[in-house]
């Protein structure tokens, strides 16, 4: 598998001419991603919005691990729980317009161990600060796209 000499890539990824069914090569591993039958895919695997949650998610545990870890807090466990959906941004007659609808991420934390009431307070502050949740909220992402010869 041949990055562009112009991008060094650290994910590939292939979809033949048939199917929905994506294989993605990230580093030395190999994983599918697809969709449900019910849009035309064969349900082989995660969609692609569920491989974005999970790594908010991951990522959002990994920090919750390190810092209570760091701090030498009794945090057995995490589990984060992840939704996505699209809502409107207020009642309108063009909510299927350009940016009058919202993505929406509901991220609930399962903390646990014996902590405090401020130690769960603090979790939750941290939370927020996970590098992929930043990436996702800071406004700032840039993708540009080319098309190789």
């Amino acid at each position: 598998m041949e990055a562009s000499p112009l991008i060094p890539a650290s994910v590939v990824i292939k979809v033949g001419p048939a199917a929905l069914l994506a294989e993605v090569h990230a580093g030395r591993h190999t994983f599918f991603l697809d969709e449900p039958v019910a849009v035309g895919g064969q349900d082989l695997g995660p969609t692609p919005y569920d491989m974005l949650l999970s790594a908010l998610g991951s990522c959002t545990a990994i920090t919750l691990r390190l810092y209570a870890t760091q701090k030498k807090w009794p945090l057995e466990s995490i589990e984060v729980h992840l939704s996505h959906q699209r809502v409107h941004r207020k009642d309108c007659d063009k909510c299927e317009a350009s940016g009058e609808m919202l993505e929406e991420v509901y991220k609930e934390l399962r903390l646990l161990g014996p902590l405090s009431p401020e130690q769960r307070q603090r979790l939750q502050v941290i939370s927020e600060k996970c590098p992929v949740q930043k990436t996702l909220t800071s406004g700032a992402m840039r993708i540009i796209t080319t098309v190789a010869e």
